[in-house]
């Protein structure tokens, strides 16, 4: 009995570790609420009420834009707040702060430190999503919405947070500390402007080169998810096709980073 029970015991020692760790990233962040909703929704915020409201006000925008706008801002809010999470942090821990090293002697796998911080930046990310939903009321007066489209709509914020988390893992391991701004500064702008955050990715058709670059951007599938869930009367990419695309590029994005979280961690 004793033999069988032994790893059980482990294992179980194991969870308790990572649940540990997981609740006090989660105690920090909510000690720094208001910190943690000006980091992420203070930028998506800013965006829809110069797009949705201002230029719709001035009559800038066509009737009907803040439909295709809001559901890529949701799309913006989920992949960055998860990014974020992730990579500023991690490389602060494994350059300067070193307090990754005490994550690493806990008593779990390294596999376990790695996955804890996915989840964090994915709990991050939901929550940062979700808040804009109130925040868009707020400003618009009314958002897109649809009971029917709900499941799609949670799978879609679920991928994209894994997305961002991937992305953040990816820079946060295989980034040098005093490089991430320099990189973080030139993948953020791109990653912004060709996500079809703003604008509906079937519209591009008369653009077709650029097109093809939005369709490089794991964004675009999330976005364009959102719209399929929300407003699935506008133009928009096949449901399943976002969905394939984006579970193609979690599975790679999270199988380097970890890749790297591992060699890091090594070193």
């Amino acid at each position: 009995m004793s033999a069988v029970a032994a790893p059980a015991l482990e294992q179980g020692a194991q969870w308790r570790a990572f649940r540990a760790v997981l609740y006090r990233d989660l105690y920090v962040t909510w000690r720094e609420f208001p910190a943690f909703l000006a980091q992420v929704i203070l930028q998506p915020l800013f965006l829809l009420f110069v797009f949705g409201k201002v230029l719709g006000t001035l009559n800038y925008t066509q009737h009907g834009y803040t439909d295709l706008l809001f559901p890529g801002l949701l799309a913006l809010t989920a992949v960055l707040t998860a990014m974020q999470a992730l990579a500023f942090p991690l490389v602060a821990e494994f350059g300067w702060t070193k307090e990754i090293e005490d994550r690493l002697l806990a008593p779990m796998p390294t596999s376990y430190v790695a996955a804890e911080k996915v989840l964090f930046a994915v709990l991050r990310s939901l929550i940062a999503t979700l808040i804009m939903i109130p925040v868009g009321i707020l400003i618009l007066g009314s958002i897109p919405w649809r009971w029917e489209g709900f499941a799609l709509f949670l799978f879609a914020l679920v991928l994209g947070a894994l997305v961002g988390a991937g992305f953040g893992l990816l820079m946060g391991t295989l980034v040098r500390p005093e490089r991430i701004t320099l990189l973080f500064s030139l993948v953020f702008t791109p990653l912004l402007f060709t996500g079809c955050s703003q604008y509906p990715w079937p519209s591009l058709d008369k653009i077709r080169w650029f097109q093809v670059v939005t369709a490089c951007n794991p964004i675009t599938y999330v976005s364009e998810a959102f719209r399929g869930a929300m407003v699935p009367g506008v133009p928009h990419m096949p449901p399943w096709v976002c969905v394939v695309v984006l579970i193609v590029s979690v599975s790679g994005l999270l199988t380097v980073g970890i890749r790297g979280f591992y060699r890091r961690a090594i070193d």
